[in-house]
């Protein structure tokens, strides 16, 4: 099986693909939109269970994860894995996605792509599956564009310096000014990167509001924040929460919008089916309006 460097095309597979006719009758579904996710491999993720919480009752999620038995969350890994994102593509429209979101965001810079080169492969992914399909990094681009910046501040919570740079440089490839990138080591939050990593993405509810403050202070100048990742933050009641569960927080601390990959993948997928959350966290998502069947 060969893979094209750029885009991680699988070229071997079929080249015409039907989704099921049966998909297309409303009576043949468990639920009136349904949604798929996948996530890297060796990740118990939050996603689907985050956006279900905000969905409304006529939206039903499915996820998967990709598989790979060797992984250790290195970008190569990413780069060398990414056909398996077509694989999930495949499986979900055979089993009647609607729309698909791919968790993770620097999976769009993982083999040194940029802004075209995943807008390309997400077109194809969604064109050829007769799916939508949004990966997470994308859609912080078309995020800051739709609240109308142009110059953005990158906290990258925990993100390894390689992971910083790499979305850093995406982000600067689709015309973003990134007047600033700094993870939570950079930013003062913890001391050093190797903590950070023994902490398998969990981080103490106080480092989520702190840790944008210090980023906007670092680019005031800025009109957006963007968190990267899939950082949790657990609270005294001991359970850890998204990004999404505390937008609110963050953007009344810096007054100016604040969007995390999960909150504007979550964002896409509600825009691409034409419905709004009922629950709206922040500025993004509570700008969304449900259109009428």
């Amino acid at each position: 099986m060969s893979e094209d460097q750029v885009t991680g095309r699988v070229t071997d597979q079929v080249t015409e693909y039907k989704k099921p006719e049966r998909w297309s009758d409303p009576k043949n579904k468990l639920f009136k939109y349904q949604v798929g996710f996948t996530c890297p491999p060796h990740d118990w993720d939050a996603g689907p269970s985050d956006f279900i919480r905000i969905a409304p009752p006529s939206v039903g999620v499915h996820g998967r994860m990709l598989h790979a038995p060797v992984y250790a969350h290195e970008l190569s890994q990413r780069k060398d894995n990414f056909h398996l994102l077509e694989e999930f593509a495949q499986t979900m429209a055979n089993n009647g996605a609607d729309v698909m979101g791919q968790v993770g965001s620097n999976w769009v810079h993982a083999g040194g792509t940029n802004a075209d080169d995943i807008r390309e492969f997400c077109d194809r992914i969604s064109t050829t599956y007769e799916t939508p399909f949004h990966m997470a990094g994308m859609t912080l681009v078309d995020a800051a564009r739709a609240l109308g910046a142009e110059k953005v501040a990158l906290n990258s919570v925990y993100y390894w310096p390689d992971w910083r740079d790499g979305l850093a440089r995406f982000l600067a490839s689709a015309d973003l000014d990134v007047r600033y990138a700094g993870n939570f080591v950079d930013l003062g939050v913890f001391e050093t990167q190797e903590w950070v990593n023994d902490q398998h993405w969990i981080f103490p509810e106080e480092a989520a509001v702190e840790s944008v403050v210090r980023t906007a202070e670092k680019a005031p100048d800025a009109e957006v924040i963007l968190i990267n990742g899939m950082p949790n933050f657990r609270g005294a009641d001991g359970v850890a929460r998204r990004a999404v569960s505390h937008i609110d927080a963050m953007e009344a601390a810096v007054g100016k919008p604040v969007i995390a990959s999960d909150t504007t993948l979550y964002w896409a997928i509600f825009k691409t089916l034409g419905i709004a959350p009922v629950q709206a966290q922040g500025k993004l998502l509570s700008e969304l309006v449900a259109q009428p069947d």
